[in-house]
């Protein structure tokens, strides 16, 4: 029930990543009054703690750099990777959004991006694929600019010793001791860390620069966020329209009403242990998430209520991750390119490329998962010369694994691969490194093709003949565990092209639209490039409050509400 006193928008957004900021952004670009509703005391969500890399097929920052992109060769290679495990329709309605949206926000917001040379889609040899990638990143911005709103950002937290670097500096900082590359991007990122320090800016890179721009865009534009606002439940009319939220906030139920529409834009499931029980495949764990921590499944719960339909809840954005005793999980992203490393099941034996895009490798951990071999978790084992020449679980070359790994037992030690296969219980690791060490001599692996592709090659090391294989022949090795950790859970409502709830009917949810992580990805069971996941959570944020806006009419917004002008460009 609602009453004359409640909070009343045009839009409530639920969630602050970059879902719920790109529809609330988009409000008041439209005129809308907006609001947005955040669970936790910490607004920027699983965004902030990525790579804050989107993939949008033909945006206007592929165009500058003459990449030659199309429609119709992202529409082929979306085909060949997601198939028809997604309408073709809504495959349709994101290479239509997605660019939109990219070339709105570079216009009218804060909220800008540019090219990452190079850094290739995850399966650039599939038709329509590109080796030179369609991946944008966040330009660096200062923190200090969010004044006061700073102290509120969710932080990642990634062990950068200072430095800030974006996805393409890492890259080569991943290769500073072995490449003139590494060792000029060192001393690039180095000088803006001192330029930073003397000019008192606090930089920011990656998620959280996003996160930091979008905030900025949406407290110039005029819109309100609320923290520690948990979403408890929707309110409808006696038609069944969604007309509202009902939050806690303060300790008391708050009822805010939405005379447009609810944006559902509040990730997944990742940290509800009996949703990941009821729907992931076994065994899995929260405690392999890096999604942040509120992702319990509300908007999931509160839609399913509605009678929504849902789909690909069986699926996560997959993180090959280690989780050290106490600490975060650490994801192994470059990690799986080093060369002179391997991963083995349990009985030993290597079972995938392990430089396959992240997403593939979790999916393999459990498809080759069985009795007597089992590879959740994994070992992942690498020899003193890779330790020494490159970053490995965020530590810098040669720098010591923490004593408190090796105590817990989280990290094991060995002089000989003989003794590490006794100390792990894996009697086949001694004749796996020894075909192994055949192959890195011949520059070939002959089983698993690691190195032959372009994904691959991307974080191996060049100056090798096969940049990801090395011999593991120098002690001490060492071994740690591997899990299929995740970015966050990928099923959820099912949607249309204009981001609406639909039933099991397909009859949308009037009122009602999600985007982000709590709602069925459009890139179905698949993970086609980086930033696969904040590009569509955004362009289907985006496209939401284009059809409430629509709906609305000039006549149907709040007196409040005026739409903001393309000459009120907001500066860089």
């Amino acid at each position: 029930m609602t009453s004359v006193n409640d909070p009343e928008y045009d839009v409530v957004v639920v969630g602050s990543g970059a879902a719920g900021f790109a529809a609330a952004v988009t409000a008041r670009l439209r005129g809308l009054s907006v609001l947005v509703v955040e669970k936790t005391d910490k607004y920027g969500g699983s965004t902030a703690l990525s790579g804050g890399a989107i993939w949008v097929p033909g945006n206007l920052h592929l165009d500058r750099a003459a990449l030659a992109d199309t429609r119709e060769k992202a529409r082929a290679y979306l085909d060949a990777t997601v198939g028809d495990r997604v309408p073709a329709a809504r495959k349709d309605a994101y290479l239509t959004h997605g660019p939109r949206m990219v070339a709105e926000f570079h216009e009218r917001t804060e909220i800008r991006f540019m090219y990452t040379p190079g850094y290739p889609d995850y399966f650039p040899e599939a038709q329509g694929g590109m080796a030179q990638g369609r991946s944008v990143e966040p330009r660096i911005v200062d923190l200090k600019r969010l004044g006061e709103a700073r102290h509120t950002m969710r932080r990642a937290g990634l062990p950068t010793y200072g430095l800030t670097m974006t996805s393409h500096d890492f890259r080569f900082l991943n290769m500073a001791g072995r490449t003139w590359a590494g060792r000029r991007t060192s001393l690039k990122v180095g000088a803006r860390a001192l330029g930073a320090l003397v000019t008192g800016r606090r930089l920011l890179s990656l998620g959280e620069a996003l996160i930091a721009r979008m905030r900025l865009s949406l407290d110039r534009l005029g819109g309100d966020l609320w923290l520690s606002a948990p979403l408890t439940g929707l309110v409808t009319d006696a038609a069944g329209r969604v007309t509202g939220v009902r939050v806690t906030r303060a300790g008391r139920t708050v009822t805010v009403r939405a005379r447009g529409g609810v944006v559902l834009a509040s990730g997944g499931f990742s940290h509800d242990q009996a949703l990941r029980e009821e729907h992931l495949p076994h065994p899995t764990s929260t405690a392999w998430t890096h999604a942040s921590e509120g992702q319990t499944g509300d908007a999931l719960r509160c839609g399913e209520a509605l009678g929504a339909a849902t789909d690909l809840l069986d699926k996560v954005w997959g993180a090959p991750s280690v989780c050290p005793p106490g600490e975060r999980p650490f994801f192994l992203v470059a990690d799986r390119g080093i060369p002179g490393m391997v991963i083995v099941n349990e009985a030993g034996e290597r079972y995938a490329n392990e430089a396959a895009p992240y997403h593939a490798f979790v999916d393999r951990m459990y498809a080759a998962d069985r009795p007597g071999a089992r590879t959740v978790p994994s070992w992942l084992v690498l020899d003193a010369r890779s330790k020494a020449r490159y970053l490995f679980a965020g530590l810098l070359p040669g720098q010591p694994f923490p004593r408190r790994w090796l105590e817990s037992g989280f990290l094991k030690k060995a002089d000989t691969v003989e003794e590490l296969a006794r100390r792990i219980a894996a009697p086949g690791l001694p004749a796996t490194i020894d075909r192994f060490n055949g192959f890195a001599e011949r520059g070939t692996d002959e089983d698993f093709g690691r190195g032959a592709g372009v994904y691959d090659r991307y974080y191996g090391d060049p100056t090798l003949a096969n940049p990801n294989l090395a011999p593991l022949d120098k002690g001490p090795y060492y071994a740690v565990p591997v899990h299929p950790g995740d970015i966050g859970t990928k099923g959820g409502l099912v949607t249309d092209g204009d981001a609406r709830v639909l039933r099991e009917d397909g009859a949308p949810i009037a009122g009602l639209y999600a985007c982000g992580n709590c709602s069925a990805a459009v890139m179905g069971g698949t993970y086609p490039g980086p930033g696969a996941t904040i590009g569509p959570a955004m362009a289907f944020g985006w496209a939401a409050v284009n059809a409430i806006a629509a709906a609305l009419g000039p006549s149907g917004r709040q007196a409040s509400g005026q739409e903001a002008s393309g000459q009120d460009s907001l500066p860089l």
